[in-house]
């Protein structure tokens, strides 16, 4: 006669069926997992010419690496790395890089602020100043989380203004390297205070609607933000390790 099952021994007491992971949490662990890794590219944690071990990387951020391999082709898609054979992921991303992105920037904000500075309006004009007036108050506040979001705020409203939706979306590709930029070089104070001069001579620019002015101000915003990144990054991580 066969043993009966004791009711008790969790081994042998029928479970319901596990229900899937909503995909709404995988999506999320694989966003965290892309934009972790594009972080740590642009800001020059991950050295240019670095091979990508997966396992290890996957043991680092503490996940499998089904998330890691869909972060990495994305990317290589973005142009931060490379797939070679036998070899791996490599990373791409360098100074060179960083620099033609923010001339390529450069110039379609500059165009964008030109015509920005053609359609201002006593709506837009107000939008800029209260938007100056908040920068103004979180660069004496040291608040570097605000300024990155003012920041953003006050591109945009820029762009709105201009109505450029085309050349709105030839941006959007570089708006997580602006981001991170952003966070990178805005914790130095003197930074701070650079960053908001330059944003009020492109507001008052614009508020007369000087388009030539707005635009070489936007221009000349872009390159030099772009080149205290480079130095932040690259150039004063090479000299602290070397």
């Amino acid at each position: 006669m066969s043993a009966k099952s004791d009711p008790a021994d969790p081994l042998r007491v029928p479970r319901p069926r596990l229900e899937p992971v909503d995909p709404i949490f995988l999506k999320g662990l694989r966003e965290h997992v892309h934009e972790t890794l594009r972080r740590a590219i642009i800001a020059g944690e991950i050295a240019s010419g670095t091979v990508l071990n997966e396992r290890q990387v996957a043991h680092e951020l503490g996940v499998s690496t089904t998330p890691l391999k869909e972060a990495l082709r994305r990317l290589e898609g973005e142009g931060l790395v490379i797939t070679e054979p036998r070899r791996g992921v490599r990373v791409t991303f360098d100074a060179r890089q960083a620099e033609e992105m923010a001339l390529a920037r450069a110039a379609l904000e500059g165009m964008i602020a030109r015509v920005a500075a053609g359609r201002m309006d006593a709506e837009g004009a107000a939008r800029l100043r209260a938007c100056v007036a908040d920068m103004t108050q979180a660069t004496a506040d040291g608040d570097t989380d605000r300024l990155i979001e003012l920041n953003e705020r006050f591109h945009d409203a820029i762009h709105e203004l201009s109505g450029c939706r085309y050349l709105q979306r030839i941006l959007v590709g570089q708006r997580i390297y602006v981001h991170t930029a952003r966070a990178l070089i805005l914790g130095d104070p003197e930074e701070r205070q650079r960053a908001l001069t330059e944003h009020t001579a492109i507001c008052e620019a614009l508020i007369r609607a000087d388009a030539d002015a707005a635009e070489r101000c936007m221009r000349d915003h872009v390159v030099r933000s772009a080149s205290q990144h480079v130095k932040t990054a690259f150039e004063h991580r090479r000299e602290s390790t070397s």
